[in-house]
């Protein structure tokens, strides 16, 4: 048996999320079913993030095994032509040792959210940015975001039906910066709470906005409570753009 590790980005649009469900179809339902048709067999798929719906990758990793020792390069050719009907593809397939696992080998996780900031929507990246019309202070939002980084209890940034053990987490990098026309935060932590992400860019959007200030930020913070924090940001615009090992 051999076991493979895909690197995947898709269009988080038209899926539930990553995970196979009832209510509709998974990413990981996608592949799962391309490596049948590919194989004939029935093999489990992990994933390093278990995205939401709406969410997309840019560089989601993953692991299957093969009965087979297939080259790595006709894996990742063959999935792609069994995954033509959906936004996913297989960027490369690697064969790796037994004792690689796709999400408890996985040291950090780095995720990109984009918010379209200008008067008028979008035309072709319609649920792929969160878009927001009024004006919106960078820099106010840069220097609130120090108040989030290093070892914190994220209560009030995480979902209320989060199922992680426990609501500490260390956050190395949370940069704000304006592309354009865009306004990116880019995120990075060995691993984040359900929804934490989408949470802090929608409590320091209001920081944006003027209706909060970092001090504002930092007593949501301390509250450890989800009531006290911002808003929930659209699944359109975050993007899992990396996974370290």
């Amino acid at each position: 048996m051999a076991r493979y590790r895909l690197k995947l980005e898709y269009d988080g649009r038209g899926f539930v999320g990553w995970q196979r469900q009832d209510n509709g179809l998974g990413v990981q339902e996608a592949v799962e079913d391309a490596v049948h048709a590919f194989t004939g067999e029935h093999a489990p798929l992990f994933a390093a993030g278990r995205t939401d719906a709406g969410v997309h990758a840019l560089g989601q990793v993953a692991h299957v095994d093969l009965q087979k020792d297939w080259p790595a390069d006709t894996v990742r050719n063959a999935l792609n032509f069994h995954l033509k009907a959906h936004a996913i593809s297989i960027l490369s397939a690697e064969a790796v040792d037994k004792d690689f696992h796709a999400r408890f080998s996985a040291v950090s996780r780095s995720y990109l959210y984009r918010v379209l900031n200008r008067r008028s929507p979008p035309a072709l990246d319609q649920g792929m940015v969160w878009w927001v019309p009024v004006p919106l202070d960078v820099d106010a939002m840069a220097t609130a975001a120090r108040v989030l980084i290093g070892h914190h209890d994220f209560t009030s940034f995480r979902a209320t039906h989060c199922q992680a053990n426990s609501p500490l987490k260390t956050l190395d990098v949370l940069d704000v910066s304006r592309a354009g026309e865009e306004i990116h935060f880019r995120v990075h932590a060995r691993s984040f709470l359900h929804h934490q992400v989408r949470n802090m860019v929608g409590s320091l959007k209001w920081v944006g906005e003027g209706r909060w200030t970092d001090r504002d930020l930092k007593a949501a913070l301390d509250a450890r409570d989800r009531a006290a924090g911002g808003p929930t940001a659209p699944a359109d615009g975050l993007y899992l753009t990396d996974v370290g090992y």
